[in-house]
């Protein structure tokens, strides 16, 4: 199953704000650290914050963290919602299509790509946020290279 942009994308805004709790973000920084257009990710906090996990603030001052506690993100849960319905083949569909497959009355594919689709939902299912973060200062020293005191900030005068 390959996921869609927008799933990998609101998983790395995820992983971005597990790696500094506490601390609010901007889609700009974001955007920078990953190298990926604002615009994209705008879309996504949008749709994270709908679903509950992100709370956005808006205004002076305002940002992005997270809603919840990272080990209260389960994978499964966020590939769901990001993801929508499961449709690896065609007759996955809810309407019929038009080029419907001559053999789906006596078909045994569908059973065995369903079972697959779980399977996939069922590994993720055992994973959260928090394990995702658990190397918090690797993520931190890749993701924040720009937030970091310079050689003269931070010395006393």
């Amino acid at each position: 199953m390959k996921l869609t942009a927008f799933t990998d994308y609101s998983l790395r805004v995820l992983i971005y704000l597990a790696a500094q709790p506490g601390r609010r973000s901007t889609i700009a920084e974001i955007a920078k650290a990953f190298n990926v257009k604002e615009n994209h990710l705008t879309k996504v906090v949008h749709f994270l914050g709908k679903a509950g996990l992100l709370a956005n603030v808006r205004g002076k001052g305002g940002g992005l963290n997270l809603a919840l506690a990272p080990e209260d993100v389960v994978l499964g849960r966020v590939v769901r919602q990001t993801e929508g319905a499961d449709t690896p083949a065609e007759c996955f569909g809810e309407e019929p299509s038009l080029g419907r497959c001559c053999i789906e009355p006596v078909c045994r594919l569908r059973p065995v790509l369903h079972e697959a689709v779980e399977a996939f939902y069922a590994v993720l299912d055992r994973y959260t946020l928090a394990d995702l973060a658990r190397n918090r200062q690797s993520l931190a020293n890749i993701l924040f290279v720009d937030r970091r005191p310079g050689p003269r900030e931070g010395l006393a005068s």
